[in-house]
């Protein structure tokens, strides 16, 4: 992937990532997992899951489809590295590949169930993604999009706002490199924009009541560790102040019984054609 749509490379390939995709996963698939069934998808079937980062979620889907063959594709080596490392018993069904998703090196109508997962945010020109996505899907093939919405985070608020923090930092911050920090609520629309059909669009519940504290903090902490440095660019801040308000929202979660949540939109589709 070219470095201008590769914007968070530094960040992506920082160890606070590696953490994150691990804690994500903990505190998501729980809830993501019932919403394949919809798909209505069983035996020899072709998955990809664009974005695999270390695998987290492609051995999930091993798991859940026992007949498939799994694609994981990441622009980074070294998460791939990871990722076959703890992947080697499910070494002849999951297939770690070096991808750009604006350029899929895959045909054309060749993928029953197409999955990406925190990559929408991160990249600009999502569109262009998305056509390429539909372009390998097969007719009567699904999309399963996990779309980030920096506006979905709500925290304990007196003195200090997290709402105005996630909105003049992380969302200013995705802005100036060309990526929508709010692409989880306008992925429904670029779906249908796109032609899909049979759209959804679920919000999972990611608070402190259904997710351990540890597992949302470690969340908070990996991204903290891995972008203090360019929220405080984008906002005009200090760094140490960003790592203060960062520091009290992951203390603000740790302490009981304030309650914390981030809702994580999940959108999916079918290509028409079946």
């Amino acid at each position: 992937m070219h470095s201008d749509r590769n914007p968070q490379a530094e960040q992506m390939g920082d160890a606070s990532m590696v953490r994150n995709l691990g804690f994500q996963a903990t505190a998501i698939w729980p809830q993501e997992q019932p919403l394949f069934a919809r798909y209505h998808l069983a035996g020899a079937i072709r998955i990809v899951d664009v974005g695999c980062g270390t695998g987290e979620i492609s051995r999930r889907l091993a798991a859940l489809y026992p007949e498939a063959q799994v694609i994981g594709l990441d622009i980074l080596e070294s998460n791939l590295t990871i990722a076959r490392r703890d992947s080697a018993a499910l070494a002849a069904r999951i297939d770690y590949r070096l991808g750009d998703a604006f350029a899929l090196a895959l045909a054309d109508n060749s993928v029953d169930l197409l999955v990406c997962r925190h990559v929408s945010q991160a990249v600009p020109d999502f569109a262009l993604v998305l056509a390429e996505f539909t372009r390998v899907l097969r007719p009567g093939g699904w999309l399963h999009l996990l779309s980030e919405d920096y506006g979905m985070i709500h925290l304990p608020a007196d003195r200090f706002d997290p709402d105005r923090f996630w909105n003049q930092h992380a969302v200013a911050y995705l802005a100036s490199i060309g990526c929508d920090g709010r692409i989880g609520r306008h992925s429904p629309a670029l779906l249908a924009n796109a032609g899909y059909q049979h759209i959804a669009a679920d919000y999972l519940v990611i608070d402190t009541l259904r997710v351990a504290r540890p597992t949302l903090a470690g969340v908070f902490r990996a991204w903290r560790d891995g972008y203090a440095g360019v929220l405080a660019e984008a906002s005009g801040r200090s760094a140490r102040a960003v790592i203060a308000d960062m520091d009290s929202m992951i203390a603000a979660i740790e302490t009981p019984p304030n309650y914390a949540l981030w809702q994580v939109p999940v959108i999916s589709g079918q290509k028409p054609g079946a």
